[in-house]
């Protein structure tokens, strides 16, 4: 493995402080229709999968695409992390998976088949999942196709991370830097959850056509994700999560994701696992010194295996993207920006 550095958050206190973190010239963008407003939304086919989306910025600027985490809805992310972006130069893009918000549902599928599941993976053959994590890159790689976008930055939170981890695996041409933020390394000998015990107030998942316990058991998920040092007020963890359900209700593609996240986790002769150290885009690891769910040790293999990662280790983050650290997080995905472009 090659040796990972470890740079201190002062790092970044100090690129925001200088100013010296802005986007690197544009340049990334193929040919195609006329340059869109600085702000649309629309939906992309992605190989059938519709998959919705809203952009900020000039469209002549070099793209961020912020690729969500299991059940993260678009506008979950925060706008003051988009518009920090933004005011670096970037055109961000932020976009649900499928089977979640705006995008496609596999609502056909319906929810996966546990015990078989399980045993696939015992056995160590291909679990019956109705898609992979590597779909899922297949995905993102389809809106930057539909956007006519030749290369982007990539941030991914949690699934996220994992998806983009994949796209820079499989599609180098397409990445030019990647920001990983609570993602995992894919390693089975890691444990799955960091803290079991902070998940025993979170109850099972309820059963569909329960509106309001799904609300509650999301609530529950999200208390226990929350960071502690930046930590939401319950009336606001409830208005996101009502708003989300508002949006799109799907608790079965909840655990459609849930599942394949996990399958991606646990599958022998793990492909992400084995090829990590074939990334050859800068790669910025973020973890939370307080994240309930992604163990550190998994962050520390990314960035140990990963040639040139960074990793930050933050503080009183746990595993969200609060809005107060939004010039910590831009200021992680610019500086990766700026190594793709040589600065």
């Amino acid at each position: 493995m090659t040796g990972r550095r470890t740079l201190p958050l002062l790092a970044l206190a100090g690129a925001l402080t200088a100013g010296g973190l802005s986007a690197p010239a544009a340049g990334a963008q193929a040919p195609g229709p006329p340059c869109a407003p600085a702000s649309e939304s629309g939906t992309v086919d992605a190989s059938g999968v519709g998959l919705a989306y809203e952009s900020f910025g000039s469209c002549n600027a070099e793209a961020v695409v912020l690729i969500g985490g299991t059940g993260q809805q678009l506008v979950e992310w925060p706008m003051e992390l988009v518009q920090a972006l933004v005011d670096r130069g970037f055109r961000v893009i932020r976009y649900d998976n499928r089977d979640a918000g705006l995008s496609t549902h596999l609502t056909a599928a319906g929810y996966p088949d546990l015990a078989a599941i399980s045993a696939a993976l015992e056995q160590g053959t291909p679990a019956p999942v109705p898609y992979t994590l590597r779909d899922m890159a297949n995905d993102a790689v389809g809106l930057l196709d539909g956007l006519g976008i030749r290369q982007a930055h990539l941030v991914g939170l949690s699934m996220g991370g994992d998806i983009g981890q994949l796209v820079a695996i499989d599609r180098p041409d397409r990445v030019r830097s990647l920001t990983s933020i609570g993602a995992d390394s894919a390693n089975p000998g890691l444990p799955v959850i960091a803290d079991p015990a902070a998940f025993g107030a979170v109850p099972p998942p309820p059963a569909g056509g329960d509106r309001a316990a799904f609300v509650e058991y999301q609530l529950a998920t999200y208390r226990v994700l929350s960071s502690p040092a930046y930590p939401p007020s319950d009336a606001a963890l409830r208005r996101q999560v009502e708003l989300t359900v508002e949006r799109a209700y799907d608790p079965a593609g909840l655990v459609r994701q849930q599942v394949v996240t996990l399958v991606g986790h646990l599958e022998r002769d793990n492909y992400r696992h084995a090829n990590l150290g074939r990334i050859a885009a800068p790669v910025a690891v973020v973890q939370g010194a307080d994240d309930p769910l992604q163990p550190l040790a998994s962050a520390q293999e990314l960035a140990a295996t990963i040639p040139g990662a960074e990793l930050f280790v933050v503080p009183g983050l746990a595993h969200d993207v609060p809005a107060p650290l939004a010039p910590l997080f831009a200021a992680a995905a610019t500086r990766v920006a700026r190594r793709a472009a040589g600065a």
